[in-house]
């Protein structure tokens, strides 16, 4: 079976697996204080073009997003995120249960947070009696596969120097919003408070990197991380494997691959004459097939089911990663494309 439910599915990138079993049996300093984890930081730092940024190890996005949203703001404050996105929708309420409220706004095409949105969530809590916003939260690429551009990223940013917010992005798939095009890495560095560079999405075994920029936000953040449960003994395995993302270009070259096989999968489909829900340039794809035609698919393919756009049609996301081989994509487009002629009123 080929799947494309996520770009998590295989274990790690080849060298990542070779340096780990390289590392093993070193013997090393735990809890990220070990020689690998500073060479990393120092690695990501020159890729941020920060060297003053504050980079720690976490193993997954909600773990990083709610660490970070629990240290970042006092008991009243709140996040402001598009319905959308990944702390509304599927974190299982853990910005909530740590105390902060997400106040939910509308999402513009693409899944994007636009900043007329920020300023009307602003205005619309302008007392004691409400919760205060206070950290804009935003995916790249976001759930429903949009890339911000950096002249995005700048309005985001005057907005929220304008109403005295944090810009805090979730980078659990930066890697492909870096391939297609997205703000670069030195603009996050540039333009956030803090963001997360995602490695489990990107070829590592587990791992996201969080990049403090605002210096207010730096002190005790390691307190949070341990009080959260967020403080991995074994965390030269988080160093190393963010030391080999950052050797050599690795952590670019996976994300152009998964975005290269997601843009393969869409002209394919697209020459059958195959429908989209929304547009992107990302990994993941969100076509609209028949049912009929998902039936004769899915005894070989796997996907995640979207919406139901009528009676006769779903919306599936499909999604690539950097071990995406061309044979699963060729294989795809061409059992679609069987399966359609074997129902040619079925689009």
């Amino acid at each position: 079976m080929y799947r494309f439910t996520n770009d998590y599915s295989e274990g790690a990138h080849p060298r990542i697996l070779e340096a780990l079993a390289r590392t093993n049996l070193e013997g090393n300093f735990g809890y990220s204080t070990d020689p690998h984890c500073a060479n990393a930081r120092r690695l990501i730092c020159a890729a941020i073009g920060r060297p003053d940024a504050d980079v720690h190890f976490l193993v997954g996005g909600t773990q990083a997003n709610t660490v970070c949203i629990s240290a970042f703001l006092r008991p009243h404050e709140a996040v402001i995120a598009a319905a959308s996105g990944h702390v509304c929708v599927h974190e299982t309420g853990a910005i909530e249960a740590s105390g902060h409220k997400c106040i939910a706004l509308p999402a513009a095409p693409g899944g994007k947070l636009t900043p007329a949105a920020v300023r009307e969530a602003a205005a619309a809590h302008p007392d004691e009696h409400m919760v205060k916003p206070r950290l804009v939260y935003i995916s790249n690429t976001t759930e429903t596969g949009g890339v911000y551009s950096l002249e995005e990223l700048e309005a985001l940013r005057a907005a929220c120097d304008e109403l005295g917010l944090l810009l805090y992005l979730d980078g659990a798939r930066l890697s492909s919003a870096l391939a297609a095009g997205g703000a670069a890495l030195a603009d996050l560095g540039r333009l956030c408070d803090a963001f997360y560079i995602g490695g489990t999405k990107n070829g590592a075994l587990f791992g996201e990197a969080v990049c403090i920029l605002n210096d207010a936000l730096k002190p005790d953040f390691r307190y949070i991380v341990k009080q959260r449960g967020g403080m991995l003994a074994k965390g030269w395995l988080l160093g190393v494997q963010f030391e080999e993302l950052f050797t050599g270009g690795l952590y670019a070259q996976l994300g152009a691959h998964a975005n290269a096989m997601a843009l393969r999968l869409r002209a394919g489909l697209a020459a059958l004459g195959v429908p989209f829900a929304a547009p992107s340039d990302s990994n993941q794809q969100f076509p609209i097939l028949p049912n009929a035609v998902l039936d004769r698919l899915r005894p070989d393919f796997h996907w995640e089911q979207q919406g139901t756009p009528d009676a006769g049609h779903t919306c599936i996301r499909l999604v690539t990663s950097w071990a995406t081989r061309e044979e699963a994509v060729s294989a795809f487009l061409l059992a679609v494309e069987r399966a359609l002629g074997g129902c040619p009123a079925c689009l």
